[in-house]
């Protein structure tokens, strides 16, 4: 079914549940010490691109708020080079060796003409492990995981609410004829017959204030992957950039990172009225690496070598901020090394849930609340499928790159070289001999993704 639907009738929906549930939710929440959770995840922003990340030209206050309020990872990683394994990884707990969706389109099977794979029944998902443990649980913004009526589709993974995009192509217009709303497409009014009057973005904040205020009283999950700045270049105003001498899309990619810092700094203020603030968990990120650098502007990738579709750092690793008033230490800067992958099984220690047990994460709970953790000795596994079958490994501080499946294996110091400059592999043979040992193990085939030799 089609359903219309104008923005103020957007506004007026409804997203609670009965009262006195959620106040027993709530309260049954705070006696176990269970935060509220917000993991808000920009699309195709760059390590450097934030103020608190060292850009010295785009204005993003509120996120740098939120990293003096909180901790900032300087070596987090995302699940993927691009868009839809790096989610599937975030959602499943399991590498791109593992994980469901290993690629933005498959390469034998998937649905529709870009082969794209759902997740599957069987696949358990962070918000089905929240809402074992009594979360409400929402999403809005970009999913990438799953097609119309099929099951990976978010209503059908854990989410009690969804508003946004379902698939990666359909995201790159910020005016889309339409958005879904759990299962049913919702024709935006503004934005019919090529009007460009509903920007996308703003609904999704609205969608999220409704979904704070609805459910204020019970535990909750709410999961923003925000579009921002992915291409198209689309803003309503490149304000404050307008009279800045940088080329036209530049210009927009600033603002469009500007007013997700202003929404993201409206959200916090909705916390603080709605006095859960202290009890809300918030995390900020990106899904992958910059999909432009932007040299000699903002040089998105910061000292990062690569982008976006890459394997070496500028292409998986992300900004990464945490805050939890009163638990996780504020204004620390913290080196700690983690992935996408950790998200479900951290969790699901969190809210006393046990995760399942084919997952590649670990719970980094205790790095979270500041504590010692020592995780030096694990692997951290990604393979990527586009120009031909490519695999990154990362143990202690050594970086392992591998460009085709035929190529020799480069090996990097991070701790000396975090540029990835110098190839040492032919120096420490030994550390290059250890990791094409994991990688006879790191991964399983894939149907959809078969490694062809």
């Amino acid at each position: 079914m089609m359903n219309i639907l104008n923005r103020r009738q957007f506004l007026n929906l409804t997203l609670g549940g009965a009262a006195a549930a959620s106040l027993t939710l709530r309260a049954r929440a705070a006696a176990s010490g269970k935060p509220n959770i917000i993991f808000i995840m920009a699309d195709d922003l760059g390590y450097g691109d934030l103020g608190c990340y060292g850009q010295k030209h785009i204005k993003t206050p509120n996120i740098d708020r939120l990293a003096a309020e909180g901790t900032l990872f300087t070596q987090c990683y995302a699940g993927s080079t691009v868009c839809a394994p790096s989610r599937s990884v975030l959602m499943t707990g399991q590498h791109t060796g593992h994980t469901r969706v290993r690629g933005n389109k498959g390469r034998v099977g998937g649905v529709g003409p870009e082969k794209r794979v759902p997740l599957e029944a069987e696949d358990v998902t962070v918000a089905e492990i929240l809402k074992n443990a009594g979360y409400v649980t929402g999403i809005t913004g970009k999913w990438g995981l799953g097609e119309p009526d099929t099951s990976g589709v978010p209503s059908r993974q854990g989410f009690d609410q969804w508003f946004g995009y379902l698939n990666q192509n359909k995201a790159h217009s910020y005016y889309p004829p339409y958005l879904w709303r759990n299962e049913r497409q919702q024709n935006l009014e503004g934005n019919r017959n090529g009007r460009r009057e509903t920007y996308s973005h703003d609904l999704f904040t609205e969608f999220a204030f409704d979904f704070l205020r609805a459910n204020k009283d019970r535990p909750f999950f709410l999961y923003l992957p925000y579009t921002i700045p992915h291409a198209a270049y689309e803003i309503p105003s490149t304000e404050p950039y307008s009279q800045k001498p940088w080329p036209a899309d530049a210009k927009v990619h600033a603002a469009m990172i500007t007013r997700m810092d202003r929404d993201i700094g409206r959200i916090m203020a909705l916390l603080q009225e709605l006095e859960v603030d202290d009890e809300t968990l918030v995390f900020f990120c990106s899904d992958n690496g910059a999909a432009q650098r932007w040299e000699g502007i903002f040089d998105s990738s910061g000292p990062l070598r690569g982008r976006k579709r890459d394997m070496y750092e500028g292409g998986i690793r992300t900004p990464m901020i945490a805050r939890w008033p009163g638990r996780i230490p504020a204004g620390k800067k913290s080196p700690a090394v983690w992935y996408f992958a950790d998200v479900l099984p951290t969790f699901a220690e969190l809210v006393g849930e046990k995760p399942p047990r084919r997952i590649d994460g670990i719970s980094i709970l205790p790095t979270l609340l500041g504590k010692k953790q020592t995780t030096d000795d694990r692997y951290l596994y990604w393979e990527f499928f586009e120009g031909g079958f490519k695999q990154a490994v990362r143990w202690r501080n050594f970086k392992a790159v591998r460009r085709g499946l035929d190529q020799p294996l480069e090996l990097y110091d991070l701790d000396n070289d975090v540029a990835e400059k110098n190839d040492i592999a032919d120096k420490r043979l030994d550390v290059a001999a250890r990791i094409e040992l994991y990688l006879q193990r790191a991964r399983t085939e894939s149907p959809n993704w078969p490694v062809k030799t």
